[in-house]
C-alpha cells in the first residue's frame, strides 16, 4: 500500500492507519529528517526478523536506530547518561543525528544477544514522530538498501520507486514527499567523549 501523507500537516487518520499495520507485526517504509527509514514496532520480533531478510542481513550483527518521538524512552532502552551527554542531545535534538549509547538489559532481551549499545534517533519530521507517539514506544529502523545506478550507488529518494521497488516486500510505504540523499550524523557517545563516526548532514555544536 502506497498512502500519501502531508509531511507538514500530517492527516491524523492516516497516522493512525500506518501504526495499526505496526501494530499488527507490518513492516513500513516511511520519511524521516534524511533517509527513508524501513521500520517495525519494537516489540515485534516476527517483524524484525522480516527486515533482516529485506536487507539480507544477520539480526545478531545488525545495527538498527529506535526512532523516538522524545528524550522520554532513554531511561528504558538506554543505561543511565551522564549530564554533559543529555545537554548535548537536548540541544540537537530533533534533528539529523544517530546517537550510539549504552544498552539497557531491554535492549538485550529484544535482540535475544548481550547487545552492548544502541543507536538513538529523534528525526525532526512530523510524520515520524506521530508515529512514533502513536505507536506508543520507538520505532525499530535501518535505512533502505542503496539502489544500483550504473558504476554508482545511491539512495532511494522518490516514494513512488520505493513503491515499485519494494510493494511485494512491506505492507506500507508512507508517500511523505521526496526524501534527503544524506545519511544522519552518528555520535559514538556510549564511552564518554561524543566521537563522530559518520558525518552525515548534522553538524555538532562546538560548545553544549
Amino acid at each position: 500500500m502506497l498512502l500519501k501523507i502531508h509531511p507538514k500537516n500530517p492527516e491524523m487518520r492516516k497516522i493512525v492507519k500506518a501504526v495499526q499495520i505496526l501494530q499488527k507485526g507490518g513492516v513500513i517504509i516511511y520519511p524521516t529528517d534524511t533517509l527513508y527509514g524501513l521500520g517495525c514496532d519494537i516489540h515485534n520480533t516476527r517483524a524484525l526478523e522480516r527486515i533482516c531478510r529485506i536487507k539480507g542481513i544477520k539480526m545478531r550483527k545488525s545495527n538498527f536506530s529506535f526512532i523516538c518521538n522524545d528524550l522520554s524512552h532513554l531511561s528504558e532502552y538506554t543505561a543511565p547518561i551522564d549530564n554533559s551527554t543529555f545537554r548535548l542531545l537536548k540541544k540537537v535534538l530533533p534533528g539529523p543525528f544517530t546517537f550510539i549509547l549504552k544498552a539497557s538489559s531491554t535492549v538485550a532481551k529484544l535482540f535475544r544477544n548481550n547487545k552492548k549499545t544502541v543507536g538513538i534517533r529523534i528525526p525532526n519530521t512530523q510524520i515520524a514522530q506521530m508515529l512514533v507517539k502513536e505507536l506508543g514506544r520507538p520505532i525499530l529502523s535501518t535505512t533502505l538498501n542503496t539502489k544500483e545506478m550504473g558504476e554508482f550507488l545511491e539512495y532511494y529518494t522518490d516514494p513512488e520507486d520505493i513503491y515499485d521497488a519494494y510493494k511485494h516486500q512491506v505492507d506500507l510505504v508512507i508517500d511523505g514527499g521526496y526524501g534527503n540523499q544524506n545519511p544522519s550524523t552518528v555520535v559514538d557517545c556510549s564511552k564518554g567523549e561524543p566521537i563522530i563516526l559518520r558525518q552525515g548532514i548534522g553538524i555538532l555544536p562546538i560548545e553544549v
